[in-house]
């Protein structure tokens, strides 16, 4: 048992005589975890991205927000009388009449 321990702290292992196959099996471990961290990294990239993308959103919408209060706003009856009265345009005493027309298709 005592000999086995120091020959694997050694890399007796690695060298000796059927040190091939477990040359392969050490490679395919380093393989995977080379593509477990790239994977990794590559989801932490995406996280950021989405998160990122988030706050956009959240400022955009924050933005419309704003842009359709301040339409609301200038679309307002009393804000037009306002701007109108600037340029001497006032509102009709009158209400307006519909004028009808009777078509002849005789």
């Amino acid at each position: 048992m005592k000999q086995s321990i120091y020959s694997i702290l050694k890399g007796k292992f690695l060298i000796s005589d059927d040190s091939f196959r477990n040359w392969r099996i050490i490679l395919f471990i380093s393989l995977l975890a080379i593509i477990m961290i790239a994977s990794s990294h590559s989801v932490d990239r995406k996280v950021y991205e989405i998160a990122r993308l988030n706050n956009e959103v959240k400022e955009w919408r924050s933005a419309f927000v704003d842009g359709r209060s301040k339409l609301m706003r200038l679309k307002m009856e009393s804000g037009i009388v306002e701007k109108m009265a600037v340029k001497d345009i006032y509102i009709s005493e009158n209400p307006p009449q519909k004028i009808k027309v009777k078509s002849s298709r005789d």
